[in-house]
């Protein structure tokens, strides 16, 4: 979490500039650790967010309107009955301390002006909303704190409010640079440049803390303790830009992202320490980044927790294949050992006579190996006729079961191939509608129990479309439906296919309509195809491709599955970047 002091100071000036003196028009509570409020000015309506959750406290202007319960919580009808009507004055907060008062000029019930402060604190899971009167004493809170809940800080009605334990840190809005520079380097442990900032300075995120030493080791790792003279100067350097930023509050939004696309930090400042291995965004103003960085968040998080059941069927259905190939090849190792059965069988055959019943074993010449006397075991209860049908009986069992065994495991090592491809279009799925999709397959394919609804299916989803730099159509499939549907249906015959070699992922598809594509169309379509597969974080994946007429499918394959011949191979590394480049919005 990356919502620091100086971040909620860029927060306060930006809630100050666009909502002092508007009205509090209504106030929902979606949750119990969530309130909404919808302010008005005369030329303006907006919502505004607060909120305590656990893992994304936070106070911002916000786009999404989450559900409202259909009776109002407590807390909720309090707020309305003393803040309805009211007008946010002021916005305060206390050094770079994660906490702010929104104060109130509201009207009580009889008809008197009085001062309200709802005070948001932005502490982790300790986080609370708190509406406090004009005298300073708590009239309730989100979360109230009992004595069971803690000796130091109570948080009930009718007490006086108190503010959470301070750090005793510096604040950079007070202490210079340079005593900050010797406050680090006169700290007893030595600890990373990071930690030592952290411990030393108020208002500021790991992430802050990281950056400046990214930037004064010039990418190195550095200790306080080892600091020489040219790196001290630079940290009081890098110190005093940021200090400078944080004071006049000059800095902008960015949103860090990781190459998968979830998003993993954010800041007032831009982020350069995770090198390629992130991307970073500048954003319009801080409450549309905050907006979307807990709305994609959470959006990860819902698909991550619904698709759960998915990533289970298909684990057990994948390990309980493996487990079966492997019984199935020591059966059929035992079976390959077929010969030695018949030879036994001949060999007793052709020496009846020599042979009592009750033997346990008997030595022969083997007429197949150089008369070499070989030693065969035999059933004491049978005669050596019944003892060479025995073996004849074992042999064409052995015959049988080796050809019965290879088809099986043929077949389940495609159907393994096939829960692989599931697997990849289940982690590459975006949308609620897209796991949907994959749960029908799979129900169709008998993995999953049908659902009896009368309803009307939804419409299946489109294939993702891009327009190539020369200006061919380019079509992905999202799941093994969509690509069957995409290559043996919509595909013209002139079209070109594509897809990783042995690799799952997705059909590609380019639409010629009667032209040839040029190299770069065929590489671009190739970088996707590998984008939008398993391979998507290698480099160097082979791209098969070649014409649609070229592509078929074998009766009865899964979905998903086909057969080429004709094609050639490209080698491409996939870029986000082009994916993005290309796509069409």
């Amino acid at each position: 979490m990356a919502l620091d002091g100086a971040f909620l100071r860029h927060l306060k000036k930006e809630i100050t500039d666009r909502a002092l003196g508007a009205r509090v028009d209504k106030i929902y509570q979606p949750n119990k650790e969530e309130l909404v409020f919808l302010l008005r000015t005369r030329q303006d309506a907006f919502k505004l967010l607060l909120s305590a959750r656990a893992n994304s406290p936070r106070i911002h202007f916000t786009q999404y309107a989450p559900e409202n319960p259909k009776t109002p919580p407590m807390l909720c009808m309090l707020l309305r009955k003393r803040l309805s009507g009211a007008k946010l004055v002021d916005i305060r907060q206390p050094g770079l301390e994660r906490l702010l008062y929104l104060d109130f000029d509201a009207t009580n019930e009889l008809g008197d002006k009085v001062r309200l402060s709802l005070v948001v604190e932005i502490m982790g899971k300790y986080s609370n909303i708190i509406l406090v009167d004009g005298e300073g004493r708590i009239v309730d809170a989100l979360k109230r704190v009992d004595e069971e809940m803690s000796s130091q800080r109570l948080v009930l009605p009718g007490l006086l409010y108190e503010l959470p334990p301070a750090q005793n840190k510096p604040c950079m809005l007070e202490w210079e640079p340079a005593r900050i520079v010797e406050a680090i380097a006169g700290q007893s442990k030595n600890q990373s440049l990071n930690k030592g900032i952290l411990n030393a300075l108020q208002g500021v995120s790991p992430v802050v803390c990281r950056e400046v030493e990214y930037q004064v080791g010039r990418g190195r790792e550095l200790f306080t303790k080892e600091l020489n003279q040219e790196q001290k100067d630079r940290l009081r350097f890098f110190l005093e830009r940021l200090f400078t930023t944080v004071r006049d509050i000059e800095g902008l939004p960015y949103m860090v992202t990781k190459v998968k696309g979830k998003p993993i930090e954010f800041s007032f400042m831009n982020i350069v320490q995770y090198g390629t291995l992130a991307s970073v965004s500048q954003w319009e103003d801080f409450s549309s980044l905050l907006d979307e960085f807990y709305a994609e968040r959470d959006r990860q998080d819902r698909m991550r927790a619904k698709s759960q059941d998915l990533l289970r069927l298909l684990t057990n259905a994948s390990e309980r294949l493996s487990r079966k190939i492997n019984l199935q090849r020591a059966e059929l190792a035992q079976s390959e050992d077929r010969e030695h059965l018949r030879v036994c069988g001949d060999l007793i055959h052709a020496n009846l006579y020599r042979i009592e019943k009750g033997s346990p074993f008997v030595d022969l010449e083997n007429f197949y190996d150089e008369n070499r006397v070989l030693r065969v075991k035999l059933d004491p209860a049978l005669n050596a006729t019944q003892n060479a049908q025995k073996y004849y009986k074992d042999y064409r069992k052995a015959k049988t079961a080796q050809q019965v065994l290879g088809e099986q495991i043929a077949q389940a090592e495609q159907e393994l191939v096939y829960l692989d491809s599931v697997f990849d279009s289940l982690s590459r799925a975006q949308s609620e509608s897209e796991l949907n999709e994959i749960r029908q397959e799979l129900r169709e394919e008998g993995y999953l129990k049908a659902v009896r609804d009368k309803r009307k299916p939804p419409a299946a989803m489109a294939p993702l479309e891009f327009v190539s730099s020369e200006g061919f159509r380019i079509f992905v499939g999202r799941n093994n439906r969509q690509n069957d549907k995409l290559t043996l249906k919509q595909a013209n015959n002139n079209d070109i296919w594509l897809h990783t070699k042995n690799i799952p992922g997705s059909h590609t598809i380019i639409v010629t309509e009667g032209k040839q594509p040029g190299e770069i169309t065929l590489r671009e379509a190739a970088m996707l195809a590998a984008y939008h597969s398993r391979a998507k974080d290698s480099s160097q994946v082979p791209v098969d491709f070649t014409q649609v007429r070229h592509v078929s499918k074998p009766q009865g394959a899964k979905p998903g599955m086909v057969i080429y011949v004709q094609y050639q191979t490209l080698f491409v590394t996939p870029q986000q970047e082009l994916t993005e480049k290309l796509k069409n919005i």
